[in-house]
């Protein structure tokens, strides 16, 4: 009876033992069926990926293998970035004030550039002290023409004087003089505007322009120029004087012969 109930116990074991070989069989079959087809894939390089490239499948049929394809920006989204930056730039250039653009790059570019000599520049902002000096004359009259009087700033040497006058703080300013001369030209400039406003708003009738305020805005021009000639040398002033003067006699009172040849070809200029 003991004999029999180890053979019992002995046939379940070897079935058990035979299904396990017979499918670990099998496991290996299809392991080493799987196994020519696969490639081992060793990297040496430091920057390679770790992940085996794909190889195109050569046993389907009516496959190609697609080319690979380098990634590049579309044209629209390059037009895009373009008019992204030149906005950024506009936008930069619109939001700085007016002042701030006359004062940094024309200023800039007056100090840059090469001035002529500074007898070429007196003569014209003499002659534009004059010609304001004349204007304040005019408002003398019972009913000044306020329109000629603003077409009076505009006209003649006046017509350059910014640039004159700026020229003269130059050297001034070379000289020394540089907070002076500033002020001076900033204090002109200013009450000539001023001036010129008051013009303007006394040509359509407001109340608030008076001759008085006006006289005082020429005043004021006035004594900024006599302080800023004050630093041109006093033989380059004198010369300017003669200049000016000449320019503004009658043609029947002038004495050419009496006149410097240097005068006469800055005179010319003029």
């Amino acid at each position: 009876m003991k004999g029999k109930a180890r053979r019992k116990r002995i046939r379940p074991l070897s079935r058990q033992l035979r299904r396990k070989s017979q499918h670990g069989v099998k496991l290996c079959d299809s392991v080493g069926m799987a196994t020519p087809s696969t490639t081992a894939q060793v990297s040496t390089g430091p920057f390679n990926s770790t992940f085996p490239p794909l190889t195109p499948n050569h046993t389907s049929r009516g496959t190609k293998a697609s080319p690979v394809r380098c990634a590049s920006f579309p044209p629209k989204w390059r037009e895009s970035r373009r008019l992204v930056t030149i906005s950024l730039i506009l936008s930069h250039c619109l939001s700085v004030p007016n002042y701030a653009i006359a004062g940094s790059i024309f200023d800039k570019y007056v100090k840059r550039k090469k001035l002529d000599p500074l007898e070429a520049y007196v003569p014209a902002v003499i002659l534009t002290q004059l010609q304001i000096k004349d204007l304040e004359k005019t408002l003398e009259v019972d009913q000044p023409q306020y329109a000629t009087c603003r077409s009076l700033l505009r006209s003649g040497p006046a017509a350059s004087f910014r640039v004159n006058i700026r020229a003269v703080a130059q050297y001034a300013s070379d000289s020394g003089n540089s907070k002076t001369a500033s002020d001076n030209v900033d204090q002109c400039l200013r009450a000539l505007e001023e001036l010129d406003s008051l013009f303007l708003h006394a040509s359509r009738n407001d109340p608030g322009a008076s001759v008085q305020s006006m006289k005082s805005k020429i005043g004021i021009a006035l004594n900024a120029l006599d302080s800023l000639l004050q630093t041109v040398p006093s033989d380059v002033l004198d010369k300017g004087k003669a200049i000016a003067d000449a320019y503004r006699a009658p043609e029947e009172d002038a004495e050419p012969e009496r006149l410097d040849p240097e005068i006469r070809q800055l005179e010319s200029i003029l």
